[in-house]
């Protein structure tokens, strides 16, 4: 491979995008648009939120003199409609899990919680011989519904804990923890789409590959390339390193778009240099399905529509869409959600860029570029350049 070549394709590639009207604003002005806009639409409105709260409890009452009270609790979240309840041994593992998005709120049973409910019932009226406790509460910073939704739901399990059906509304020897310590996000729709509009518009790379791989093939500009020097895999770095190019352009507007409008990521340098480098990646698997819809395309108008009905899936289960039940599941298989859960764990919940999750999605997100581009390239080179 001499790079002599593929700087000159990039070259011409980079030149042809910015002489064509039409690719330029699908590519650039459209995700700054689509920012803008949907910024200013979201920008005030609260989310919807999930129907199921997953809660990790880590009970440190369990060798206590009174273990039942925190059975019973734990019982209670369980029974509670649209709670999913998950036991932890400790801490650091269930604070761990919900740093990294795997839970909603992480509940942290004290030592002495058995202790505080037997004493509130051996003396109900008297607070002074009361052995008071604290539960601690730990809320997902990076879903707004579940910070607002959880605490009361808790508030009523304590009390079901303590008086079972009949509730009684008194003064009791058990709090969550101080409202300061909880974690209580402030923020809008807007907030939580941002990370998904990154890989939605990196998307639309596949449409213009495709496009472009097409109208090259339509005119025979690709058959003149075959009796060149130049090899296949110059064709190809040159085609990934444009288009790399001009995904990291995107993710730039986009930010600076958001950060107009008033986005302020939770985040540093560090975090966005990450940000760019998994949505570099993902463009190899932009690229990868243009060639493979380039393939069986014959004319430009019908890689438009061969593309979209790829590209699709993509946007719709994979970024800021929101998802349950069977398309939550069948979204683990697009590479567009593990880019947006990397970028929701650092922009949202403000996560440090050593955190692991966030690098089993590149690695998820690298494997699936290259698989892609890979099998772009080996459909395209057998039955692609000749096809008109």
């Amino acid at each position: 491979m001499k790079i002599r070549r593929v700087l000159a394709l990039v070259k011409k590639d980079l030149r042809k995008l910015t002489r064509d009207p039409g690719t330029l604003f699908l590519l650039v002005l459209f995700p700054v648009i689509l920012t803008a806009v949907f910024g200013l639409a979201f920008g005030g409105i609260g989310e919807s939120g999930p129907q199921m709260f997953e809660i990790g409890v880590a009970n440190l009452d369990g060798s206590s003199t009174n273990p039942e009270w925190a059975d019973s609790f734990i019982s209670n979240l369980t029974e509670t409609e649209g709670i999913i309840v998950s036991q932890y041994d400790d801490n650091a593992t269930g604070q761990a899990d919900l740093l990294q998005g795997n839970l909603d709120a992480f509940i942290v049973i004290p030592e002495g919680l058995g202790d505080s409910c037997s004493s509130f019932w051996s003396s109900p009226n008297d607070a002074r011989v009361w052995a008071n406790s604290t539960i601690g509460l730990y809320v997902d910073d990076g879903s707004l519904i579940a910070s607002t939704a959880i605490p009361p739901i808790v508030n009523q399990v304590i009390l079901a804990t303590l008086f079972g059906d009949s509730q009684m509304s008194m003064e009791i020897p058990i709090q969550l923890t101080n409202p300061q310590l909880i974690s209580v996000s402030s923020l809008s729709q807007w907030d939580f789409m941002v990370p998904g509009m990154f890989a939605f518009s990196a998307i639309f790379i596949t449409v213009i590959v495709a496009q472009s791989i097409t109208v090259e093939k339509s005119e025979g500009l690709l058959d003149r390339v075959v009796t060149t020097p130049l090899t296949s895999s110059e064709y190809i770095a040159s085609l990934t390193t444009s288009y790399m190019a001009v995904t990291l352009l995107q993710a730039v507007m986009i930010f600076l778009t958001s950060y107009v409008i008033g986005y302020r990521p939770s985040t540093g340098p560090v975090g966005f240099a990450f940000a760019l480098s998994i949505l570099g990646v993902f463009s190899l698997v932009c690229v990868g399905l243009g060639l493979i819809t380039a393939t069986f395309s014959k004319s430009a108008d019908g890689s438009t529509g061969l593309s979209f009905m790829v590209a699709m899936p993509q946007m719709f289960l994979g970024t800021f869409m929101p998802l349950g039940g069977i398309a939550d599941a069948v979204s683990s298989v697009m590479p567009s959600k593990y880019v947006t859960d990397a970028l929701t764990t650092l922009f949202l919940r403000g996560a440090p860029v050593t955190m692991l999750s966030i690098w089993i999605d590149l690695a998820l997100v690298t494997v699936a570029g290259f698989v892609v581009v890979m099998i772009g390239v080996f459909v395209f080179g057998k039955w692609g350049i000749n096809r008109h």
